[in-house]
């Protein structure tokens, strides 16, 4: 299972990139491999508020649907919209061509909320 270094991750599998005040948000190598084939990634809306822990999305996948949950608060300032007609996207390459959406946090400091890779590992370990 691949776990990045310089993420942090969330206890409901998302993985999070600050990036200035920015913060690039996917789910995790874990969360896909669990999922199975995704079939279908319902996004938010460029603009939508979000909070650290609430529902933003959801995966749907030949196994189940999942929501997905924000590792932080802000606004939506982009969308990955190759998801749309690429949702295999997030099976493939969860921490790159599979990223979700991009944050404007209101707060990076939310982000010490997150597990460091290790805490990550630890917790899925568990699973």
């Amino acid at each position: 299972m691949d776990v990045p270094e310089n993420l942090r991750y969330s206890k409901d599998h998302e993985w999070a990139l600050l990036e200035g005040d920015m913060v690039k948000i996917g789910i995790t190598d874990f969360a896909q491999d669990a999922l199975g084939d995704v079939v279908y990634v319902d996004l938010p809306n460029v603009d939508d508020n979000v909070s650290q822990n609430e529902v933003f999305g959801e995966v749907e996948s030949t196994k189940s649907v999942s929501e997905l949950y924000s590792p932080v608060s802000g606004t939506v300032a982009e969308i990955n919209e190759d998801l749309l007609s690429s949702p295999q996207r997030l099976n493939e390459d969860p921490y790159g061509d599979g990223w979700i959406c991009v944050v404007k946090t209101s707060d990076a400091a939310e982000l010490d909320n997150l597990l460091d890779a290790d805490g990550y590992r630890a917790l899925t370990e568990d699973s």
